[in-house]
């Protein structure tokens, strides 16, 4: 089972969506019971629209994190450090994989976040050093992600410093029509896509689009 930790935004519903539809069952979870299931019943209704063999459930992010075998950490960043803290002796061993891109917003400009550790996905694997930290999914537009019969035509770059876990996401990722995983080399590269985040979103303001990667030559 898929498990989306602080799953209830965007992004979170988004990644559920779509791999509900590609046949995965999945956990969405929220600091409430009440919005996990809620979100986890939207999810719901939107794949059945497809004939998906796919199924959500939702409750709180303990649930999520005890129900799981592969993690993704959808939280913002402001609760990211507290949460995992929280979860990490349910999270021993299994992969994780980290989707937050640290970022702020002043006076209409987005910009990237400064993370002590370097990047939020390396946060993680500090605070979860027996878990299989994966950076990834940082730049796939979670609007794109939420309309099911929208095409998604875009590069997800995965670092990580366990190989398996990184071959795992890619195929995860893949899992979603129009999707190409791509290897991003070691967790330590996940600050340069949690930041490259910040320049699509600015990039979305101008042009009022859902922008994202696609790579060339590879």
């Amino acid at each position: 089972m898929l498990g989306f930790i602080g799953g209830t935004g965007p992004e979170g519903k988004g990644l559920a969506l779509r791999l509900a539809m590609a046949g995965e069952s999945v956990f969405i979870g929220s600091r409430s019971e009440t919005n996990g299931a809620g979100a986890a019943e939207l999810v719901n209704s939107m794949s059945k629209s497809i004939s998906s063999d796919g199924h959500a459930q939702g409750g709180t992010n303990y649930s999520c994190a005890q129900a799981c075998d592969i993690a993704f950490v959808c939280v913002p960043y402001p609760g990211h450090k507290e949460t995992l803290s929280e979860l990490e002796h349910l999270l021993r061993g299994k992969i994780v994989i980290d989707v937050v891109a640290p970022l702020k917003f002043k006076k209409g400009q987005i910009s990237s976040i400064n993370v002590p550790e370097g990047s939020a996905a390396e946060q993680a694997k500090n605070i979860l050093p027996t878990s299989r930290v994966v950076g990834a999914f940082h730049n796939v537009s979670a609007q794109d992600l939420l309309k099911s019969d929208k095409s998604i035509h875009s590069d997800v770059i995965v670092c990580s410093d366990d190989n398996e876990a990184k071959l795992v996401t890619i195929s995860l990722a893949e899992k979603i029509v129009g999707v190409r995983g791509i290897d991003g080399g070691n967790l330590e590269n996940s600050k340069y896509v949690e930041d490259f985040t910040a320049l699509l979103l600015n990039i979305n303001k101008i042009y009022k689009g859902h922008s994202s990667i696609k790579l060339t030559g590879i």
